[in-house]
């Protein structure tokens, strides 16, 4: 696309050659391409304005900046407003491919890797597949690609879609996160459905209120304020009317309240599935899932509700989700052959660890052992909150380093051991490997063996690096490699 065709019409002027031809729109430095137009935000948590030169190094033709260097010899675009272009740019550049797609957008504190995996499975078929974007990985018909943000950049969201048109994939699913959608990230993408999981306390460090944070999360709504589209809410949380707000979406309700269009009774946990009967059109259905927990059955409730929406018949849903694999890190049963119920969970918020905990507790024929952490540079007053949540239902504690970042990690499990009220045994270990290690010799055969915090996460972030570590490898190799007298 020329560079005077991208810029048509906007307020902005271009100065060099507007014929460049442009081969793609970057805002990161580290992923230009030759070719590229490059987005330089000034101000921005990241000033993309120290990174020109490196763009340029990169292959960059172009770039978009607020302010005129006449020492550089290619064309700038000068703008007032260079993060407000960005999202129009994508937009233009990939050709509007939202337009062109079934869109799913599933926003809340817990449950929504689970869930978009769920509606995945559910609604994608061989002929007929489902992207995927989120915290875990993108899908993009039969390529996966480790995710580094939950919900990438504007750029890099028109991008993914883009590829999944051209790969003849035409509905996806996407995780949107609070801070994605407080930082415009999702902006331009034209959203079908709206799914709200649940709201607890995380990411005050950024928001700063509970308010604040849920407020971000009803910005989803704001993209599906239409007749035509849907919003899909937990009716058994109390927020969900504010996730709503003023949107003119049609609503479909799930939970365990009665009044839910979409409910469960009967519910049946065990540590290997969970039964309950589905409630739907005033009729009853027999449904078991391989996941376990409570909290699942929402998410499944959540997947049941959007594949309904879809036109799926309810046998075929009940059939599929009979069949699925589960989640990578989201209690993620460790195979071994010490008889131990040993578990990988990316719990990392006192509500998500009590919902674990709740599961595993109702289930278990022998002690629970919790191992977890809280990260560092991140909310503090969760800390003790966390601790008491675990301490609620584990028989056992150990405390350990969970991406300390730049933190002392014995400074993090002090803010966290505070939190204790309690005469179960707490062991501090803050070598994570040791401390699953020691999590392993503790468990006899059917007790259980929680492992929080990191789930599918393949590195410990400390000091500004990043070291290879993943639970579920870990926990496999030191619990094959035990022995037992």
């Amino acid at each position: 696309m020329k560079l005077k065709k991208l810029f048509k019409d906007l307020e902005v002027t271009i100065k060099g050659n507007k014929e460049s031809e442009i081969t793609g729109i970057c805002s990161h430095s580290q992923f230009v391409a030759p070719g590229n137009l490059f987005i330089a935000r000034s101000g921005s948590e990241f000033d993309g304005t120290t990174f020109i030169q490196e763009a340029l190094d990169a292959g960059a033709i172009a770039i978009l900046t607020d302010l005129f260097n006449p020492f550089l010899s290619i064309p700038q675009v000068i703008a007032k407003d260079v993060a407000s272009l960005e999202p129009i740019l994508a937009q233009r550049y990939y050709d509007h491919p939202s337009k062109q797609m079934f869109v799913v957008g599933i926003t809340g504190t817990n449950g929504k890797t689970t869930t978009s995996y769920l509606i995945q499975h559910l609604i994608g078929t061989v002929k007929k597949p489902c992207g995927l974007i989120g915290t875990i990985e993108c899908v993009i018909g039969q390529q996966r690609f480790p995710s580094k943000l939950t919900t990438p950049d504007v750029v890099t969201n028109h991008k993914l879609l883009r590829e999944m048109l051209d790969v003849k994939t035409e509905q996806v699913v996407m995780e949107v996160t609070s801070h994605a959608l407080d930082q415009n990230r999702v902006v331009g993408i034209d959203f079908d459905t709206a799914i709200f999981t649940n709201l607890s306390q995380d990411h005050l460090d950024y928001h700063g209120t509970m308010e604040r944070y849920a407020e971000a999360k009803s910005k989803l709504f704001h993209y599906v304020n239409d007749p035509n589209k849907l919003a899909i809410v937990n009716l058994d949380d109390p927020l969900h009317r504010k996730m709503l707000g003023e949107s003119q979406a049609h609503v479909i309700t799930f939970g365990l309240d009665k009044e839910a269009h979409v409910r469960a009774e009967n519910i049946n946990l065990g540590l290997d599935h969970v039964s309950f009967d589905l409630c739907y059109n005033m009729r009853s259905y027999s449904v078991t899932s391989p996941l376990i927990g409570r909290f699942n059955v929402y998410n499944a409730l959540a997947a049941i509700s959007l594949a309904l929406s879809r036109g799926l018949p309810i046998r075929t849903i009940i059939e599929r989700l009979a069949t699925f694999k589960g989640v990578p890190g989201r209690l993620e049963r460790v195979p071994n052959p010490l008889g131990v119920n040993l578990f990988v969970d990316f719990a990392h918020t006192d509500d998500a660890l009590e919902r674990v905990l709740e599961t595993l507790v109702q289930s278990k024929t022998g002690k629970l052992i919790a191992l977890f952490g809280c990260g560092g540079d991140r909310d503090r007053s969760k800390r003790p909150k966390m601790a008491k949540a675990v301490e609620t239902y584990a028989d056992e504690m150990i405390v350990t380093s969970d991406n300390p970042r730049f933190e002392d990690p014995e400074l993090i499990s002090k803010d966290i051991v505070a939190g204790f009220q309690t005469d179960k045994p707490v062991t501090v270990e803050l070598d994570r490997r040791s401390a699953i290690e020691r999590g392993i010799s503790m468990a006899e055969p059917g007790d259980v063996l929680l492992i929080a915090g990191r789930g599918h996460e393949p590195f410990q972030v400390s000091q500004g690096k990043r070291i290879p570590f993943n639970d579920s490898e870990v926990a496999l190799e030191l619990a094959n490699g035990a022995s037992r007298e």
